[in-house]
């Protein structure tokens, strides 16, 4: 990782975060890239982009002669503490921004407006698959970029950590917020779809999808993603949303329950700020020729 220390400096300083964004954060989406057969003069296809975290490290990595499409359905207004316009805007006025292009459109409207485009060297889902509002959608999207990609590259959290990293809190938060998720109507959440890398493989094997690598990627200490979805998973309003949303006793005492493992579990690592982050599962699938 060392390696990669002044360009993860350089891509913090880029984000839509401000110049004082946190390097490892950077560091850990270009550990991302890293495992994926991206190279100079690319176009790129990212869907998900959010606020540009991963579509930094994508620019960086395809150079001058490439580029990267950076497509997000989310509100313009939508994000903190950056909203995505507000993320998108530095970016662009920085010294990457030529490099990407930002659309603002469901990831499926997308690529079926732009038909007769030419296919990407690579698409990215770089932990935007939580965010879909069902399996069944990520499974249309992965069938239709098997046809648009000659590679897809996936990224999304791996339900597993590792050892001494104290993220199993981390886990058994996502797990909560995704069981109390999927009983709304809509979800607006971080954590609308929780697909495990095993259930990602198979929709992607029913896609015409075929696996070439995958891995796990351990983020650094400074990767916040595990206290901020432990916060999300204990806070007031998560009981009172499993009170108006499920009506089941025994489903609603299930995630009660879950709960409680997460406030367990945060004693056992000592607080809030000892929560760690999970190891992120990337894969490399090709698609159809």
């Amino acid at each position: 990782m060392s390696t990669h220390a002044t360009v993860a400096e350089k891509i913090a300083s880029l984000s839509g975060y401000g110049p004082t964004s946190d390097v490892a954060q950077a560091q850990y989406r270009l550990d991302l890239v890293e495992k994926w057969p991206i190279t100079s003069g690319m176009r790129v296809l990212e869907l998900g982009c959010g606020q540009g975290d991963t579509t930094l490290a994508l620019a960086e990595v395809v150079g001058e002669n490439g580029h990267v499409d950076a497509v997000d359905p989310g509100a313009l207004d939508y994000g903190s503490p950056s909203t995505l316009g507000q993320a998108h805007d530095v970016i662009s006025a920085g010294s990457l921004g030529s490099r990407i292009a930002w659309i603002q459109a469901e990831p499926l409207e997308f690529l079926s407006a732009n038909t007769d485009a030419p296919r990407y060297d690579v698409a990215v889902l770089a932990h935007s698959l939580w965010y879909f509002s069902s399996p069944a959608l990520i499974l249309e999207t992965l069938r239709v970029l098997a046809t648009r990609a000659h590679r897809i590259c996936i990224a999304e959290w791996s339900l597993s950590c590792a050892e001494g990293s104290n993220a199993t809190t981390h886990v058994l938060a996502v797990l909560a917020q995704g069981a109390m998720e999927c009983r709304k109507p809509a979800s607006e959440s971080n954590v609308r779809t929780v697909v495990s890398p095993a259930r990602i493989k198979e929709l992607a094997a029913q896609a015409g999808l075929v696996l070439q690598t995958e891995g796990l990627v351990t983020p650094g200490a400074g990767v916040y993603d595990g206290r901020w979805e432990t916060e999300h998973a204990v806070r007031a309003r998560f009981a009172d949303e499993v009170e108006e949303f499920v009506k089941d006793d025994r489903e609603k005492g299930m995630i009660f329950a879950m709960q409680d493992a997460v406030r367990a579990s945060l004693a056992i690592v000592g607080g809030m700020k000892k929560v760690g982050t999970m190891d992120g599962w990337v894969a490399v699938f090709n698609g159809k020729e």
